[in-house]
């Protein structure tokens, strides 16, 4: 579809998310969400647990989502693979979108699968001329058989291959300008990547696109040493928010303003009451730099 038409399509769909905190919503928490009514800026959730026609995940999203706007997060469609996104994959995820009319959808730029072979990752792509024009084609897909444009988000990563001849953040604004999807800006992945390798987080968010951000994440990580003795950081999703994504996070709000925020955890998941402090937490941040 071109560029022109998704933008129209754009226009023509319901605003985006509100620029508030959010959570991403777990089962464990489905009850006390309905009983208690938190106020929240939005909910996420992950599109491959609800690629089923119905069950009890359905029942309490579809009560849920007539109460806050929802944000449907991806992690199997395979952006940076070798082959196309697979079509029963996405007509699946078409018919998800019909049924809960997110205000976003959001995948990685990684790859998750080669022919039909699926892995539990979300892996990492060579930054070459012939990767962007395979990641393109892929996301002009996506947004083709979605009649959308989407989000796609910087990757958390432990190596560099290399073949790569290209920037990270050149690959990331070659995407987003030549198909017109946005991203979405994990503030953890940059501060995890850019300590594996030595980056500037600051010269790295410099770099992006930052006027397309759409949504920011923001998680935890896990702490260990590679090989030579160096500090090495896991995007684990499974720890509090550690005060230097806190204090990243500040310098983005200072250079894009007030944007829809998520809070992520998908390992050890605390009480709903420890998550919704931390999307308090980030709710002040936005309340600093709301126009």
């Amino acid at each position: 579809m071109p560029l022109s038409s998704l933008q129209a399509i754009a226009q023509a769909q319901a605003p985006g998310l509100p620029r508030r905190a959010g959570l991403g919503l777990k089962h464990e928490h489905f009850a006390e969400v309905l009983d208690t009514s938190p106020d929240i800026g939005f909910f996420e959730v992950h599109a491959e647990n609800y690629m089923v026609a119905g069950g009890p995940f359905h029942h309490y999203l579809g009560l849920i989502r007539e109460q806050y706007p929802l944000s449907l997060h991806g992690v199997g469609l395979s952006i940076g693979g070798e082959g196309p996104p697979d079509r029963t994959h996405l007509a699946r995820l078409a018919r998800l979108i019909e049924r809960y009319q997110p205000h976003v959808f959001s995948e990685h730029l990684a790859w998750s699968s080669h022919g039909p072979v699926c892995l539990n990752d979300l892996l990492p792509l060579a930054y070459d001329n012939a990767t962007l024009q395979r990641v393109c084609e892929h996301v002009d897909q996506v947004q083709s058989a979605l009649k959308r444009p989407m989000l796609l988000e910087n990757p958390s990563s432990y190596l560099q291959f290399e073949r790569s001849t290209l920037d990270e953040t050149d690959f990331i604004s070659a995407i987003i300008r030549r198909t017109g999807c946005g991203l979405l800006l994990d503030v953890n992945n940059v501060y995890v990547s850019c300590v594996n390798h030595q980056r500037d987080a600051l010269s790295y968010l410099d770099a992006l696109p930052l006027h397309v951000v759409g949504e920011i994440h923001l998680a935890g990580f896990a702490e260990d040493t590679d090989s030579l003795g160096d500090r090495l950081l896991i995007d684990d999703h499974g720890a509090p928010i550690d005060n230097a994504v806190w204090q990243l996070y500040e310098k983005v709000l200072a250079r894009v303003g007030p944007v829809p925020t998520l809070i992520e955890r998908d390992n050890q998941v605390p009480a709903f009451s420890v998550l919704l402090a931390e999307a308090q937490q980030a709710q002040w941040h936005l309340s600093q730099v709301a126009p």
